[in-house]
């Protein structure tokens, strides 16, 4: 009896039903599966494949060479190897070197009735691991051969010595980052430019940052050339990556070679690295959409598989489109929470990730009508899901459909959040709408009005100014409205909620003031960051005043406006020594970002007051804002105490 076969009947499979079930089908010898398994799954004797489907009548396996359009053979699953709705079939003497796999569904088409089966379809594996995807950066591959899924050996050598960090979130500084972006510049001087390999030659930077934890934007699979045009001679993208194809596989094109699978093995090798030096990965996830789009989008995986299933479907079987991308997840489906669960277990187990931040949550928390639940299943599983019980949870806590939670995403403070009201309280307070006073005091002090400001509470508020999404810190303080005409949609996208100041003068100069005064506020808005209670998270080039030259939703922009210029950082270098001596700063008082021993001093934990107002037309206006943290630090055995003064009125005050 072979290997496998024995692992099969140690998993209740039966070792007489497999050896009676064996057969031959075009030229392969097959027997049933295990069930479990989902996906593609390398063995000693061959390679398991295990698909469900809640519709099909019957599923073929198309097996392909690298790079060739037909298939090299086509297995169907026998119709006894099905248990329930899961398809699985073991295949002999398959060498994975090489190998690329699809499938076709059959089933009833009855667009009427949300059901899209075709048999000519060429489908994606929804639980592929690694995808034969656009190896070269912007080239349209795969509208010539489909997407097909690749066979992945998990046997890459973490070491015995790979920490697990679990840096709690009240000490973690947490540093934004799109793979391409941070290295794609010539000046950023890198062998790899815009690759998993060329983040690791700035690991030696990130290390003298300071941050305890990167957050990388969409790695999984993606599809950049979904909307591809050109306008004004520059060729646009789906740049950002907010556009999954398949959730467990990385992303072809953000590896340095062509080399098979070798986008796998360098998202690994940057993981290790980053966490032999402190610094822990959280991932960006998209489970609202995919790349499959509405009604007239393409038939890529899901669609195919289950798209009522997978699928928001309105009573005319049409596409809700909570995301603002044309579909939206079914994430309370049975079916679909556990292919979610299935997915973040496998970046955990597989990957070593230590957290993921969930694009647009709110619709994790929607039915399958769209209706907002009061207790969604799928975000409670995940707060008290086993396996992920150590690994950050971090929601954007709104949608595209008007859905805003920020503050009450979820009762269990296992999650945090995206704290948006961080964001427009402290910009408008830093910019001088001096009623704002008040609501900043709150921002800064952990949002107690948000998160019940107790420990958890705190840990709860993830603090930003800047994110993907808006302004960089250089542009805030540059620009007073959005220059989005290079999108190619006249100005119209991208928020116009900025509550940016440009200091008098709208974009660059060199006005020696203007440029003083710039950099004044940019040192204003990090200094207050970094003495907030909660997490802080920036963005990448913000540390040396990188700017989107007033493009506030760069989605699209594959060029100058979206990469680092690190040119920036001598230019700017007593700025970037100021952000990195504000995160120093955070580092060694820890009674910014908790609550400690009561102080000897007497001191309360938090004391929080307006200490001026200024009187404008007989209006009494708030101006100056002062707060004390403190506390007994046991570690270094005396009182931690920070004072922090803020006036944002434009005279000094006493």
């Amino acid at each position: 009896m072979s290997d496998a076969i024995q692992l099969n009947n140690r998993r209740g499979g039966g070792s007489k039903r497999q050896a009676l079930a064996q057969r031959t089908v075009a030229g392969f010898r097959i027997r049933p599966g295990y069930y479990d398994m989902n996906g593609a799954t390398a063995m000693q004797d061959g390679v398991n494949f295990t698909v469900y489907s809640n519709g099909a009548t019957a599923i073929v396996l198309l097996l392909f060479r690298r790079d060739e359009k037909k298939p090299f053979a086509k297995i169907p699953f026998p119709q006894d190897y099905r248990i329930g709705k899961v398809y699985s079939m073991f295949v002999f003497g398959l060498q994975i070197s090489e190998l690329e796999y699809a499938f076709q569904v059959d089933g009833p088409w009855e667009p009427e009735k949300g059901l899209l089966f075709d048999k000519n379809h060429v489908l994606l594996d929804p639980f592929a691991k690694a995808v034969a995807g656009q190896r070269k950066w912007g080239e349209n591959e795969n509208t010539k051969l489909g997407y097909r899924g690749r066979v992945v050996k998990n046997d890459f050598e973490w070491g015995l010595e790979m920490p697990h960090l679990r840096i709690p979130m009240s000490d973690s500084i947490i540093y934004e980052m799109h793979v391409r972006s941070f290295t794609n510049d010539p000046s950023s001087g890198v062998r790899a430019p815009g690759t998993f390999a060329g983040i690791m030659e700035k690991l030696s930077y990130l290390k003298s940052l300071g941050i305890t934890a990167i957050e990388l934007m969409p790695v999984f699979e993606f599809d950049e050339t979904r909307d591809k045009r050109v306008y004004n001679d520059k060729t646009l993208l789906d740049y950002w990556g907010y556009n999954t194809v398949s959730f467990f596989a990385p992303n072809t094109s953000y590896a340095s070679t062509d080399e098979y699978n070798h986008e796998g093995v360098e998202l690994k090798t940057l993981i290790r690295l980053l966490k032999e030096n402190d610094i822990e990965v959280i991932l960006d996830v998209v489970f609202n959409h995919t790349a499959e789009g509405n009604e007239n989008g393409p038939f890529i995986s899901f669609k195919g598989f289950d798209n009522n299933i997978y699928y928001m479907l309105t009573p005319e079987s049409y596409y809700y489109n909570f995301s603002g991308c044309g579909n939206t997840m079914n994430c309370n489906h049975p079916m679909v929470q556990e292919m979610i669960v299935q997915c973040l277990h496998y970046w955990v187990e597989d990957y070593h990730v230590d957290g993921f931040r969930f694009d647009l949550a709110s619709i994790l928390g929607r039915d399958e009508d769209g209706s907002p639940m009061k207790s969604p299943p799928l975000i409670h599983r995940l707060a008290f899901d086993p396996l992920l019980g150590d690994v950050k949870l971090i929601a954007e806590a709104w949608d595209a459909g008007g859905l805003y939670q920020v503050g009450e995403f979820s009762a269990c403070k296992r999650w945090a959040e995206w704290n948006g009201k961080y964001r427009d309280d402290i910009r408008s307070y830093l910019k001088g709408d001096l009623w704002c006073a008040e609501d900043a005091l709150k921002r800064i002090t952990g949002s107690p009005d948000l998160y019940g400001g107790d420990y958890l509470g705190y840990e709860s508020s993830i603090n930003f100014l800047t994110c993907h999404d808006g302004f960089t810190l250089h542009d805030l303080y540059c620009y007073n409205n959005k220059h989005n005409g290079d999108n190619g949609w006249n100005n119209t996208d991208g928020t116009n909620d900025n509550r940016s100041w440009n200091c008098g003068f709208e974009g660059e100069t060199s006005d020696p003031e203007i440029c003083a005064l710039r950099e004044r506020m940019m040192r204003n808005a990090i200094a207050v960051l970094m003495t907030s209670r909660g997490t802080p998270m920036i963005l990448s080039g913000d540390e040396f005043g990188n700017s989107q030259q007033g493009n506030n939703n760069a989605y699209c922009q594959d060029n100058e406006i979206s990469w680092l210029n690190w040119n920036d950082l001598d230019k700017n270098r007593d700025f970037f020594d100021f952000y990195k001596k504000m995160i120093s700063f955070r580092k060694k008082h820890p009674a910014i970002r908790r609550d400690l021993l009561p102080a000897q001093s007497g001191f309360p934990f938090i004391s929080a007051q307006v200490i001026h107002r200024e009187e404008q037309g007989g209006k009494a206006e708030q101006a100056a804002i002062g707060v004390c943290f403190a506390g007994y630090d046991k570690r270094r055995g005396r009182d931690d105490i920070v004072f922090l003064a803020i006036n944002a009125f434009w005279k000094s005050v006493e």
